[in-house]
């Protein structure tokens, strides 16, 4: 049987983008998430959103719904193509998912990668011209550098569990993989990974299977595991018994480094990448020289060290809710 919501929101999504006429000759660039589900891509699109104003240019906005929804996300580049996109901002479900075939999807479109790594085969490589993003590797090394230095070897051994998300993303694995690189010569033990998509219920899910181990000190997770362990453990009065480590940053997660209940997160600075995206098609459709691979320095945040710039950088302001679509001034 088809899926007649699937269908019916494709035509709405289209219908929607079709309908809205831009400024004459502002570029139009179309932006696709791969979430909306935490407050990261939220600050992915006001850096978006505000640099496309100050440019001056037509913005157009998707999310798939989660990392899973490979078709929605393929579905979704067919409608930038039909609304005439200049260029499309690529924030891939999936690394692999368009390796042998991004131009059935984008026809002539260039392609930016922002913020999730694209990975393509030789052929297709053509079709990308830019990339904006960190090494996630480093977010996961952070984090566990930090708990390293605390509990080096000798110490005494210390348990932890780790909550990267979604196994399907792009970013997860390099996380897990700096992760035990940096406590590899501590005394810090990983006793279970355990992995779910990054909605609120499956996490506060896992976040309550990890309390059940005995003599866990700490949950290094995902911002959304990171915001239900904060609830979980309130709720349960251990809060002082065990330790919050994010391996990036959320507007939870910052409030939870306010308050002393996170101890530490790295942060890439997503408003700063969507900035950084916007900037690079610009540049690109304006035949004008840019870097094309480009990423802001990753920064360590702790209750005593949150500098306002780098929040400004990688937060959106608390009250802004998403932009789907921006119009350039005639």
């Amino acid at each position: 049987m088809p899926n007649l919501r699937l269908h019916s929101f494709s035509l709405i999504s289209a219908l929607l983008l079709l309908s809205a006429l831009p400024a004459a000759g502002a570029e139009k660039l179309c932006a696709l998430y791969p979430h909306l589900k935490d407050s990261y891509w939220l600050s992915v699109n006001y850096g978006m959103v505000e640099e496309a104003r100050k440019l001056n240019l037509n913005l157009r906005v998707m999310e798939a719904g989660g990392y899973p929804n490979h078709h929605k996300q393929q579905q979704q580049i067919a409608l930038c193509v039909r609304w005439g996109a200049d260029a499309i901002l690529l924030g891939t479900v999936s690394p692999e998912l368009y390796q042998d075939d991004l131009a059935h999807y984008t026809r002539s479109v260039p392609v930016f990668a922002t913020v999730n790594q694209l990975r393509l085969n030789e052929q297709q490589q053509e079709h990308l011209k830019g990339e904006v993003g960190v090494d996630w590797y480093w977010m996961g090394f952070y984090a566990g550098e930090y708990l390293a230095r605390k509990h080096p070897k000798g110490s005494g051994e210390i348990k932890i569990v780790v909550l990267p998300g979604p196994a399907s993303s792009g970013g997860t694995k390099p996380v897990l993989q700096g992760l035990e690189e940096a406590i590899r010569h501590s005394d810090v033990r990983i006793t279970e990974i355990l992995w779910a998509d990054n909605d609120k219920e499956l996490q506060r899910n896992l976040i309550q299977q990890a309390l059940e181990q005995p003599d866990v000190r700490y949950l290094v997770g995902s911002a959304v595991a990171i915001e239900a362990a904060i609830s979980e453990l309130r709720s349960l009065n251990k809060s002082d018994q065990i330790g919050l480590i994010a391996t990036y940053l959320s507007h939870g997660v910052y409030r939870g480094l306010l308050r002393g209940r996170v101890e530490f997160a790295p942060t890439d600075q997503m408003v700063e990448q969507g900035r950084l995206s916007v900037r690079q098609a610009a540049a690109f459709l304006r035949n004008k020289p840019y870097a094309t691979q480009q990423a802001p320095k990753i920064e360590a945040l702790t209750p005593k060290h949150l500098e306002r710039k780098i929040i400004a950088d990688s937060l959106s302001p608390s009250e802004y809710r998403p932009v789907f679509q921006v119009k350039a001034v005639e």
